[in-house]
């Protein structure tokens, strides 16, 4: 249906847009983000009833995105994809007074999660978790595409023993943080690299392991040395969080799970406590990383540990990109240097 410029009816809907786009510019003193969302939020629940009631077809969306823009020049909202964004934002969240972390969050994050997040239930666990912690917009979307909410947010896929071992609210925080799998497929080691050579890409790759893990996270230092009645022992990673205000060890088996990974952990555990751990500290914390698990066997191996600990599993790449591989040496290259060592073992006997 073709829009007639001098409809009364049209005419009056972009009066009383610009009518409250100046409404919300004032609001916006005060409360500028908050306002601005619920600005967005009612032009695309008025945009949507009048495509519905009045049947004005797509061209309506460019001619208000027109005509929005010449009254407000310079402004950016009023494209008519973001005209389009504002109209689904307002169909997912009929009940924008309900939606309090969405309300609040920057209109940047809201457009992430309204085309990226299908399930309400977890496009909402984003959106808490985005404000409670200040996430950026750019992190929320690697969170999304490394799917956190599986990872992170559900407790039932959660192997620890935080609510038994740690007071509140410490154990539920602790909980909040804890992820399974641990997603490191940024580190460029595949699957069946060794302990050493996970733990060493890590160390080169902190920035990406802190966002992995998480924020509060301080490095402390990698093979830490522990010495007990003479005997030194090395910690795979130790860091502290400033949140939790607690040690965290992090152990790494580049195998599947065995009860001893367990009990030496927790040794760790009672070391660290006694050694490094002051007064104000809560007590120490351990993750255990591990190519693969039994559920059943780790939550035994948790039952009668004293220790804090959680069990998860990590990923990494399965074969390195092409970029990469053309960097390494050949197998023949490297078989080749293997023989000439072999060699020269030989001629030294």
């Amino acid at each position: 249906m073709a829009i007639n410029l001098n409809d009364h009816e049209y005419q009056e809907f972009i009066n009383e847009t610009k009518m409250r786009y100046h409404a919300a510019q004032l609001k916006a003193a005060y409360s500028v983000n908050e306002q601005m969302i619920e600005f967005y939020w009612d032009l695309g629940n008025r945009v949507a009833h009048k495509q519905g009631a009045a049947k004005w077809g797509s061209n309506f969306l460019k001619q208000v995105s027109r005509d929005m823009q010449i009254h407000f020049p310079g402004t950016k909202g009023f494209s008519v994809s973001n005209l389009e964004r504002m109209r689904k934002f307002a169909r997912l969240y009929p009940d924008l007074i309900s939606a309090q972390a969405v309300r609040k969050l920057p209109w940047g994050h809201i457009v992430v999660l309204i085309e990226q997040v299908k399930d309400p239930i977890v496009r909402e666990w984003y959106a808490q978790n985005s404000l409670k912690n200040g996430i950026a917009r750019s992190v929320l979307i690697i969170q999304i595409e490394q799917n956190l909410y599986e990872r992170q947010g559900k407790l039932e896929h959660k192997i620890t023993n935080f609510s038994d071992r740690l007071p509140s609210p410490q154990s539920d925080l602790a909980l909040q943080l804890f992820k399974d799998p641990y997603d490191f497929r940024f580190l460029p080691v595949t699957e069946e690299a060794a302990e050493q050579e996970i733990e060493k890409s890590m160390i080169s790759h902190l920035s990406k392991v802190f966002l992995e893990f998480g924020q509060g996270f301080a490095y402390m230092g990698n093979q830490y040395k522990l010495t007990v009645d003479g005997k030194d022992f090395f910690l795979d990673m130790l860091f502290y969080h400033v949140h939790l205000r607690s040690y965290f060890v992090v152990e790494l088996k580049a195998t599947e799970l065995k009860p001893e990974h367990v009990g030496k952990l927790n040794f760790y555990l009672a070391v660290v406590d006694e050694q490094l751990k002051s007064p104000t500290d809560n007590p120490t914390i351990g993750l255990l990383l591990c190519k693969k698990k039994s559920k059943l066997i780790a939550e035994y191996a948790l039952r009668r540990t004293d220790g804090p600990i959680g069990v998860a599993e990590y990923r990494l790449l399965q074969e390195l990109p092409k970029e990469l591989q053309k960097d390494l040496p050949s197998t023949k290259i490297l078989e080749s240097k293997l023989e000439k060592e072999v060699a020269k073992i030989e001629i030294e006997k």
